[in-house]
């Protein structure tokens, strides 16, 4: 993989961590423009992450190359954006929203699952700072509507699909020789494969639900502590700093420990970061803690699971699919939970999600050990 292909690849990052923040600042707009309810201005993020996971399994089933599915979901992207920009009517506009998610879900996967092979070694520090520039989009996505209003979306939007088809020029970087997927021991092809698959799903679906529970329910649980909107407003920010910082920051243990450490020491390290996150007290600082913690687990549980599950690239394609859901879900599953338990059960509600990423690493650890033995007894 050439360094253009490398920077291309990061700036599509920074591109669709930006898209995803941008509809939020919006919605405003889009209700005065169309005339719309807040729940059916929702809609649009709706559509673009089910736009996501589309563009995720069409990406792994495609049988082009890797450039030309890049290529497409690039322009996808743009050809999304410039919908959601020009659209007329609103159902054209969710239409344009699902498009636009579908170039997105497959950049977002293709780069992951290129990185993985790409850099074999240090395949856990490059999807580290590969996962950062998204985190630099969604911070400066929002900060950019804020800068020229909600209103000036139309151009926003317009801008940010003329920068999409910019880096097609970039994708000749981006081919990588062909890498072989680790193969399963002739002693032993299938002990735990479909366990691990879904425990690695699982693990997924958990982590992303805390990202984004912490991510959407910070600020009430601030603010019932006696905070204000502002204050609690600016510490989710940092929390989302933080996140993109621990990415950058975890890069040279990488080099050092091994992804399964990493992945279990975040984990463990989330766990204690929300009990903290209960005593009002700690709380800010806490949630802070939470995105240094989490910063790691997406991208580096990816070179994990090609090691454990054999021909994992269109498990690869299930699992960050199944992300997306977990992104979508949780959310309204959690203010379910907080309507009934009140704004103070936030962490402890976040807690649980949390213990369920452990409860699946677990059973991964125990699975690896076990298709160890029954590998080293057949051989030995």
């Amino acid at each position: 993989m050439k360094w253009f292909g490398v920077v291309s690849a990061c700036v599509a990052f920074v591109l669709i961590g930006a898209l995803q923040a941008l509809y939020g600042p919006a919605l405003s707009a889009f209700r005065a423009d169309f005339g719309i309810s807040v729940p059916a201005a929702g809609l649009a993020l709706s559509a673009h992450f089910v736009g996501g996971i589309a563009g995720v399994l069409g990406y792994a089933r495609s049988p082009w190359p890797g450039t030309g599915k890049l290529a497409a979901s690039l322009v996808a992207m743009a050809a999304g954006a410039a919908g959601v920009a020009l659209a007329p009517t609103w159902p054209l506009a969710l239409v344009a929203a699902f498009v636009a998610g579908v170039g997105f879900g497959g950049i977002d996967y293709g780069c992951n699952d290129m990185f993985a092979r790409a850099f074999q070694r240090r395949g856990s520090a490059m999807l580290n700072v590969l996962n950062a520039h998204f985190g630099v989009g969604a911070i400066a996505g929002p900060l950019l509507i804020g800068l020229l209003g909600p209103d000036r979306y139309p151009a926003i939007f317009l801008g940010f699909a003329a920068v999409s088809l910019l880096l097609l020029a970039g994708l000749r970087g981006t081919a990588e020789a062909p890498t072989a997927e680790p193969a399963p021991s002739p002693a032993a092809p299938r002990i735990g494969q479909r366990g691990l698959l879904a425990a690695f799903i699982v693990l997924y679906v958990m982590n992303v639900g805390v990202e984004a529970g912490v991510g959407g329910w910070e600020p009430t649980h601030l603010e019932a502590l006696g905070h204000s909107a502002s204050g609690a407003a600016t510490a989710t920010s940092v929390y989302w700093l933080m996140m993109t910082l621990g990415r950058f920051l975890v890069v040279p243990l990488t080099l050092r420990l091994s992804d399964r450490t990493i992945v279990i020491g975040s984990c463990l390290g989330i766990a204690v970061c929300l009990a903290l996150a209960a005593v009002p007290g700690f709380a800010i600082v806490a949630y802070a803690g939470v995105g240094l913690f989490i910063a790691p687990v997406f991208p580096t549980a990816l070179p994990w699971l090609h090691r454990s599950v054999p021909g994992a690239s269109r498990a690869g394609a299930y699992v960050f699919a199944a992300s997306m859901l977990g992104g979508v879900a949780f959310p309204p599953l959690l203010g379910a939970g907080i309507d009934v338990a009140g704004a103070g059960s936030v962490p402890v509600l976040i807690f649980v999600v949390n213990a369920l990423c452990l409860a699946a690493i677990w059973h991964i650890v125990r699975t690896e050990a076990a298709r160890r033995k029954t590998e080293y007894a057949a051989t030995g």
